[in-house]
């Protein structure tokens, strides 16, 4: 089993890395699953443009191939974005316009949304309603959303209540992830999916 994590945060240094270092882990430790990070703020990607679509072109085959060969190696995929102004950040969707069945197609995808404050709902919001339809990323119904980021997942231990619950909340959110990614798999090697005849959802 494999699973990708994307830190959705143009920042470097940011709490969206601090969350998916802690997931990894967890991820490792406690159910021995190995993993994929994908860090958009070490890895800036260019925005989508007509040449992207010439599987020829040398930029984008230099900059693409080796991100969508690890993202198709993956069982399912950690989504985790900061709430910026209410919004997911713009080299999050713009990942999201790159990445295709190829890469995402009927894998589980856990939402992670991360507020410095006690908000934090609108990127799954976002992220719920778009984002998905050529790439038939299925999002699992449980998600995650880290408030009053920057005092929890600190230190090994909890340091307040909040921190205990949430690390709580996040080894359940994984348990289901891995369930899904075991379910999905079986969905991925039938002989039902057709991308050729159906490329893109409705």
């Amino acid at each position: 089993m494999k699973l990708a994590i994307i830190s959705g945060s143009h920042r470097k240094n940011s709490q969206s890395e601090k969350i998916s270092k802690y997931l990894i882990k967890e991820l490792s430790l406690k159910f021995s699953v190995s993993t994929y990070l994908l860090s958009l703020s070490e890895n800036p990607i260019p925005l989508m443009d007509e040449d992207f679509f010439n599987p020829e072109d040398p930029n984008w085959k230099k900059v693409w191939q080796p991100i969508s060969s690890e993202l198709q190696s993956c069982d399912g995929i950690i989504i985790i974005s900061p709430e910026w102004h209410g919004m997911v950040p713009a080299g999050l969707k713009n990942l999201l316009l790159l990445s295709s069945a190829k890469e995402f197609g009927h894998k589980p995808g856990l939402i992670v949304s991360v507020s410095a404050g006690i908000s934090g709902s609108y990127p799954v919001n976002e992220l719920r309603t778009s984002g998905f339809k050529n790439s038939r990323l299925c999002y699992i119904p449980e998600h995650l959303i880290i408030r009053d980021c920057t005092h929890v997942l600190n230190f090994e231990a909890p340091e307040n209540p909040a921190d205990e619950s949430i690390r709580s909340r996040i080894t359940y959110a994984l348990n289901i992830l891995l369930e899904y990614s075991k379910a999905l798999k079986l969905v991925r090697e039938s002989d039902k999916i057709d991308h050729k005849t159906f490329p893109n959802g409705m």
